[in-house]
């Protein structure tokens, strides 16, 4: 038994020795239309476990994207400042400074700023199934459309691409 526990101890320390710990690994900030989005931990930072990102959004700023769900991951959500109106399989949900949220899996949601003035929450996605180059691709799809409407199928299918199911 006691070499069970020894070399279970070692075994992990060499695990836990390989990861580079700091503040906000990630540090990638992409625009996404209007929005901006700023990553501070993707799953290449956490094992897998969980995606940190902030979400500033404009006063009076309606999500261009279409409403979606996702199978594969929790989405929570933590207001920082201004007032998001989460949608959540039909319901409006006010999400202010110090409230959170949890999508669970398979709810179809979208956000919207209803106020004047800039909103921020912080997104959770645990486990981190969703990350940076699903924003960079999906702003590529928002600037080919020049502050028109996105193309809908282009749009669709990079949400399907990295597990979000459009709504119909």
């Amino acid at each position: 038994m006691v070499q069970f526990l020894r070399s279970w101890r070692t075994s992990d320390v060499k695990r836990f020795a390989k990861v580079d710990l700091h503040v906000d690994p990630a540090e990638e900030t992409i625009r996404f239309g209007p929005l901006l989005v700023h990553f501070l931990v993707t799953g290449d930072n956490s094992r897998g476990g969980l995606a940190a990102f902030e979400v500033v959004v404009p006063g009076a700023q309606r999500l261009l994207g279409p409403a979606h769900s996702h199978d594969h991951y929790e989405e929570t959500i933590y207001g920082i400042d201004g007032v998001l109106t989460w949608t959540v399989d039909g319901k409006a949900i006010d999400v202010e400074p110090g409230q959170a949220l949890c999508i669970p899996r398979g709810a179809v949601h979208r956000f919207d700023n209803n106020g004047s003035r800039e909103a921020k929450a912080l997104c959770l996605v645990t486990p981190a199934a969703i990350g940076p180059k699903y924003f960079r691709e999906a702003a590529e799809v928002l600037k080919a459309a020049t502050g028109g409407l996105p193309d809908r199928a282009e749009m669709a299918e990079v949400m399907r691409r990295h597990g979000l199911t459009p709504a119909q």
